[in-house]
């Protein structure tokens, strides 16, 4: 499937904090042109932001749109998914 993101679940446990969904469902709504932007929008520290930001690109979910030194995070697909028990 074009547009999703298959994690697993061990990776799921490590990555999606309740705070990198809220940049997950926040990048899904709107479009930041820099992680200063995006930390404005959540009312947290840019070097926060900016560390799960980087933790949610290693694991596939964000990727950066650069420009010069900018930096616009986006999602790398529309979806993500974790995989079920099986």
């Amino acid at each position: 499937m074009t547009g999703v993101h298959v994690i697993s679940l061990e990776q799921a446990d490590e990555v999606l904090t309740p705070r990198r969904k809220e940049i997950i469902e926040v990048l899904g709504h709107g479009e930041y042109d820099s992680v200063r932007g995006l930390a404005r929008e959540l009312g947290r520290d840019k070097g926060q932001v900016s560390r799960d930001l980087g933790l949610l690109a290693e694991h596939g979910i964000v990727a950066f749109d650069t420009d010069g030194r900018s930096k616009s995070p986006r999602l790398a697909q529309e979806h993500v998914v974790v995989e079920p028990i099986v």
